[in-house]
Formats: C-alpha cells, sequence, structure tokens
C-alpha cells in the first residue's frame, strides 16, 4: 500500500478506538519501554498526543521518564515547518495549537545533537522501520538534524505492514517500534 492509503486505513482503525483502549494499550506500550536498551541515556524527546486523532496517550512514559531522572524534551512546531525543542520542566507552560498539538510555550530550547533517544509518533510503519506519518514530514527534517546514532523509537498500537510502496530518499527508518504487544527491531 501507499502512504496515503496506509494513512486513510490506519486512521479509520484508530476512530474505532475508545478512550478505555486507548488508555490500556498506552501503558503496556510505556512499560515494553521498560525492556529497551536505553536507560543509560540522559536526553529523552517525547511527542505529546493529538487526542482528536487517538495518538498513543504517552503520560505513562513520561512519568516513566520522569522517574528516572531523564531530561525530557518536548516538540513545538514552527511556521516554517521545522520543530523547536524544550526541557521540560515543572513550569513550563502548553497551549494547543491549530491541529490540536499541546507545545510549550516557553522553556529551556534544546539542540537536536543532544538528543539520545526519540519517541516517534506515526500511523503506519513497515517490517523495516519505514514510517507512515501525517505527510508534513516535520520528523524527518526533525531526525535529519539529530547526532548520528540517536534512537528512534516508534510508538504504535498496531502490528508492522509488510512493506509501504512510497518510501522516499528523505524517510528516515526507526530503530525500534513499541506495540502492547511486541518490540520490533529494525
Amino acid at each position: 500500500m501507499t502512504k496515503n492509503e496506509l494513512r486513510v486505513d490506519y486512521k479509520k482503525r484508530r476512530d474505532l478506538l475508545n478512550s478505555t483502549i486507548i488508555e490500556e494499550k498506552s501503558i503496556q506500550i510505556a512499560n515494553k519501554v521498560l525492556l529497551l536498551p536505553i536507560w543509560q541515556f540522559s536526553f529523552f524527546h517525547i511527542f505529546l498526543p493529538i487526542q482528536k486523532q487517538k495518538e498513543i496517550d504517552t503520560s505513562p512514559l513520561l512519568s516513566l521518564l520522569q522517574g528516572k531522572d531523564k531530561h525530557v524534551v518536548v516538540p513545538k512546531m514552527e511556521n516554517n515547518q521545522d520543530l523547536t525543542h524544550y526541557l521540560l520542566l515543572d513550569n513550563t507552560t502548553f497551549r494547543t495549537n491549530k491541529w490540536g498539538i499541546p507545545e510549550p510555550q516557553d522553556g529551556i530550547p534544546v539542540d537536536e545533537d543532544k538528543l539520545d533517544v526519540v519517541f516517534i509518533p506515526l500511523l503506519a510503519y513497515d517490517v523495516k522501520g519505514n514510517r507512515v506519518g501525517y505527510g508534513k514530514g516535520f520528523y524527518d527534517r526533525f531526525l535529519s538534524k539529530c547526532k548520528p546514532g540517536v534512537l528512534k523509537v516508534g510508538l504504535s498500537f498496531y502490528e508492522p505492514e509488510q512493506f509501504i510502496d512510497d518510501v522516499g530518499a528523505n524517510d528516515i527508518p526507526l530503530d525500534y517500534c513499541i506495540t502492547p504487544e511486541a518490540i520490533y527491531k529494525f
């Protein structure tokens, strides 16, 4: 299937999820993250979910990271279609943007080259770690600026597709994808 076909299909799948299922599966995903070989690192980038798109609730994972005294970094979308990144502090204030994404309004900026692990939102992915997002390229541009070796971890309610027909040269694959049932390493 193409990326656009997968976007349509997975948005329909998510529409069938209720809040209880999302909460349960999100907790299962956070528990699976505990099994990854990432806990020696310090700087973790995490997305905050678009609730109307029924994305994974990253609050259980966020609590886990904070409980392990990790530096948690959250993104903000800019008008030039880039992401800027801010250290999450107790006094960080958030505002929901026009796409329904909670974003930090202020704080301490963090350069991409400081990040060790990036948790990545997605709609679908394949067995090679290729990811399908919403199609704006925010994360591919962001990941291209990260240091070599940054660990890219997708989070998904679903198992991988066998193949994505139209993977592009600028698409950056995942290192891992975590589902409620499994950890996929690519």
